[in-house]
């Protein structure tokens, strides 16, 4: 691994953890040249996937970028960092466990929304207002409608 300060070839791991429920592995390394420490994070990647857009567009999938909606749909949410890194690595594996390796922007943002939905309504609201592209308040209305509804429905 590079050192991320000088660019030195040869770094030392220090320590080693599991993440995310043994999904990852935290490498804590020191550069051997000039003896800077950081962190590194590996995952399992079952394939490469790659992510087709609406448009029609190919991009490869960057797990980053999903991470980074999230965290913006959560934003000051009573919702912490290894909540979120664990609902974006359930939803990177269920990407590659479907057996595709081209998949719809649409199921992507499905899938966030569903998981979003399990744990915090205003994060899921706010996703959804950017995803299905709100334009007018009673776009808001009736999510917020289909919440209350199903909370009603729901048993407790």
């Amino acid at each position: 691994m590079r050192c991320p300060f000088c660019s030195e070839a040869e770094t030392q791991v220090k320590d080693s953890r599991p993440v995310e429920d043994g999904t990852s592995i935290r490498r804590r390394r020191a550069c051997s040249t000039c003896g800077q420490r950081f962190t590194t994070v590996e995952r399992v990647q079952l394939r490469e996937l790659t992510v087709v857009k609406v448009d029609g567009r190919r991009a490869p999938f960057d797990r980053e970028k999903l991470l980074r909606s999230v965290r913006i749909a959560l934003r000051k949410r009573p919702i912490s960092e290894e909540q979120i890194e664990q609902m974006v690595s359930g939803i990177v594996r269920r990407l590659e466990a479907s057996g595709e390796s081209e998949i719809a922007t649409t199921l992507i943002g499905k899938l966030a929304m569903e998981a979003l939905h399990t744990i915090d309504a205003v994060g899921y609201v706010r996703f959804a207002s950017v995803y299905r592209d709100f334009r007018e308040t009673k776009d808001f209305s009736e999510i917020l409608t289909s919440i209350d509804d199903q909370r009603k429905n729901t048993p407790k």
